[in-house]
């Protein structure tokens, strides 16, 4: 629970009795590599804290699968569509390795928010710091070459490359496994 704790203060530190209320409403438990977290399709109904393991997002479509996301421990997985419109969302998160997390369900978390102005805060700027990746992500798929998304994978993220199947890497960068292939041996 120490590494939800810090992964909760580094979004913003909330005072003692809302982080101990935010923490007690949180359900640990045990996943099994290949689980379906949240499907396509279908209202996912809770946040999930990675404590330990790995996932990636993926979206269907007429190529198969297209890895959007990897979370890895200190990260948050939700479907945004689900948990903000109520809606089902368009992506599926699959765990990649045996997890533990941490979950509440979207009910109690807005709950909270609508109870407490600290929690309120603190899930304001969380949806800020994931408003702000997804512009990154959206700015790099437009303007980086996959030799730099590449780069900036190995600057920010090694530990996903060490853990994470070349397909999905490559299918991340927006590239085959091949081009990937290329980029890893000029690299080298």
């Amino acid at each position: 629970m120490n590494t939800i704790s810090n992964q909760i203060d580094s979004i913003l530190p909330l005072p003692a009795v809302e982080k101990e209320l935010l923490l007690s409403r949180l359900q640990r438990i045990e996943v099994a590599k290949g689980k379906l977290i949240i499907s396509a399709g279908k209202i996912g109904h809770h946040v999930y804290f990675i404590e330990g393991g790995l996932a990636r997002a993926f979206c269907e479509n007429q190529r198969g699968q297209t890895t959007i996301w990897f979370g890895q421990e200190g990260d948050v997985m939700l479907s945004y569509l689900s948990f903000f419109k109520d809606q089902p969302g368009y992506e599926s998160i699959e765990l990649l390795e045996n997890a533990v997390l941490y979950r509440i369900s979207s009910k109690d978390l807005q709950e909270l928010y609508r109870q407490h102005i600290h929690i309120a805060n603190w899930g304001r700027k969380f949806a800020e710091y994931e408003l702000l990746k997804a512009e990154q992500r959206f700015m790099d798929l437009q303007f980086k070459t996959a030799t730099e998304r590449y780069q900036d994978l190995l600057v920010n993220s090694p530990a996903i490359l060490k853990r994470v199947q070349l397909g999905y890497i490559a299918s991340y960068l927006g590239i085959t496994q091949v081009s990937l292939s290329r980029i890893r041996a000029a690299i080298k």
